[in-house]
């Protein structure tokens, strides 16, 4: 008797690892650093906005998006045209490569970098063209560039990259830009952007208007605070943007989570604080690493990357008994979230002790 089976590509889909919550401790609060979330609650005003939405859960939500559309393209100086929302920007990376790829179809990105951009491609029956990152976890642009062939439909740059943490400045990336051809779909997916202080950074508005096969990512659910409403949105040429809309799942981004993100679009002063605060505390958990004697690569996102091989796990042990969760990557490394203090001091404590 035969049975039901799935299109071979589908039995290849790694399995996307989420981070874990922390392991119960008597007597210890506990942290999770393991999922780059905001440690902030939400912003002024976005929690009545989410009630007041939720009042009429009866209704189907706007599948236009049209109150966000709005707010996006007057906060942004963009056309309503060039946009498209989604359940987060990891819906994005799935709806892009639905709309440009067919099977075989080659799709470049930095490795490691996200993790869902390989489940994704699989996903698409795209082939993966992995380009390794440098020692100091940074894109490989000119390595990236030379991969490009007849085949490839897709280029990805994670800006700044998870889960290393350096970016792209936007000196390499006009570069990069110059050796693509036109014809080819260059992703800078900015998820972390709003983290970002360093020179020559990359202004993406510029550089979407600049390249009409550019495709900005952008999420609600880092800085904005929102990660557990899923609102993600794209910055792209019209085609391109339409392209999205087009293969989006209808009624996707809830009527709640519309509204949270408007509301929090509207609360920019108190977003800046915290952006601001958090990059603070990024410094001090990067000096108070540089001083233990870790030597971790340029963290401009919301998350440090301790490059250690094969005793990651023994890494994440150490943290999960100190009452804080990373995300290891077996045999790489762990990426580990700015959290509160109390958090980052703890993982301080557990990076001084690993290097005696």
């Amino acid at each position: 008797m035969t049975s039901p089976t799935p299109r071979a590509h589908v039995v290849r889909i790694p399995a996307y690892v989420p981070g874990k919550p922390p392991t119960p401790r008597p007597g210890l609060t506990t942290y999770k650093l393991s999922s780059n979330e905001n440690p902030y609650p939400p912003l002024p005003g976005v929690v009545e906005a989410a009630a007041e939405a939720a009042a009429v859960m009866n209704r189907y939500p706007d599948m236009g998006s049209s109150a966000l559309y709005d707010a996006l393209a007057a906060r942004l100086d963009v056309p309503v045209s060039d946009l498209a929302a989604a359940t987060g920007s990891v819906a994005l990376v799935y709806q892009l490569l639905s709309a440009f790829c067919d099977p075989g179809d080659e799709v470049v990105y930095a490795w490691r970098s996200f993790e869902a951009y390989p489940i994704a491609v699989t996903t698409a029956g795209a082939t993966s063209v992995q380009v390794p990152v440098t020692a100091e976890g940074r894109h490989d642009l000119d390595a990236m560039a030379a991969a490009v062939t007849d085949r490839t439909k897709v280029v990805v740059v994670c800006t700044p990259n998870n889960p290393t943490g350096p970016s792209v400045t936007q000196s390499e990336l006009d570069a990069f830009l110059a050796k693509v051809p036109s014809h080819v779909v260059v992703v800078v997916d900015e998820a972390y952007v709003e983290f970002v202080r360093m020179d020559d950074a990359v202004d993406g508005l510029a550089t979407y208007r600049a390249h009409p096969n550019v495709v900005l990512f952008r999420t609600f659910s880092k800085a904005y605070g929102l990660a557990g409403f899923r609102v993600g949105y794209a910055v792209a040429a019209a085609p391109l943007a339409g392209a999205l809309r087009a293969v989006s799942l209808p009624f996707g981004v809830s009527h709640v989570a519309q509204a949270a993100a408007i509301a929090s679009l509207d609360a920019e002063p108190a977003l800046l604080e915290r952006v601001d605060a958090l990059a603070a505390e990024r410094a001090r958990v990067v000096a108070g690493l540089a001083e233990a004697g870790w030597d971790v690569p340029e963290a401009q996102g919301n998350f440090v990357w301790f490059a250690l091989g094969e005793r990651t796990a023994e890494f994440a042990a150490a943290c999960d008994d100190a009452g804080i969760v990373v995300r290891p990557f077996a045999g790489e490394g762990a990426r580990v979230s700015i959290g509160e203090p109390e958090a980052n001091d703890r993982l301080l404590e557990v990076a001084r002790a690993w290097r005696r």
